[in-house]
């Protein structure tokens, strides 16, 4: 088998679990404004705090005015990534032109080409770590973290391997280049909300 078949196996071997751990979660009473994700087999709950909401507004208009209100920009649906039972709800996930779901009515990792995480501080630890490795692992071309509470950005590029070979940190204020990636466009972190 190749990486890439090892790697779709593996997503697709945690497909039908994790279809029925969300649909168990989806009949639970979750409050209002909270996200649910499963990372590494762990049902993660977390409120999303309107600094967390500014954030990933601002990223969502820089890529609505990049590339038009018509793209496959979504934010908190979930996308199986490589992995131990990942069912992530990226704050922001940008999928390539023609992407379709498949036939069980999933959007495709390997049709991300760009994914923000707003931190949370409940779950920090996940966007830094198992969540970085399997966008890696994923081969989704940039991984954008927007952290409120060190008052910078997190810039991962160049998947190779499981890892991500540059990150580039950008504090709030100055502008962030991402035109030589898929997203093509400048950044603008001075309104990012800081905690």
């Amino acid at each position: 088998m190749t990486v890439l078949e090892d790697r779709i196996e593996m997503a697709d071997a945690n497909t039908e679990r994790l279809d029925e751990w969300f649909e168990r979660l989806e009949r639970m009473p979750v409050p209002e404004g909270y996200r649910v994700e499963i990372v590494g087999g762990t049902v993660f709950m977390t409120p999303q705090r309107d600094i967390h909401w500014q954030g990933i507004r601002i990223v969502l208009w820089a890529l609505e005015d990049r590339f038009g209100r018509r793209a496959k920009v979504f934010s908190d649906v979930r996308i199986d990534f490589p992995g131990y039972e990942n069912g992530f709800c990226p704050d922001i996930a940008k999928l390539r032109d023609g992407a379709v779901t498949d036939e069980g009515g999933h959007w495709r990792y390997e049709d991300v080409e760009f994914v923000t995480e707003v931190i949370s501080k409940g779950t920090a630890q996940n966007d830094y770590g198992p969540k970085k490795t399997a966008y890696a692992t994923a081969e989704v071309p940039v991984y954008l973290v927007v952290d409120p509470y060190q008052g910078r950005c997190h810039l991962y590029t160049d998947p190779k391997e499981g890892d991500y070979e540059v990150e580039t940190i950008v504090p709030f204020g100055k502008d962030l280049d991402l035109t030589g990636t898929v997203v093509d466009l400048v950044l603008k972190t001075d309104e990012f909300p800081r905690d």
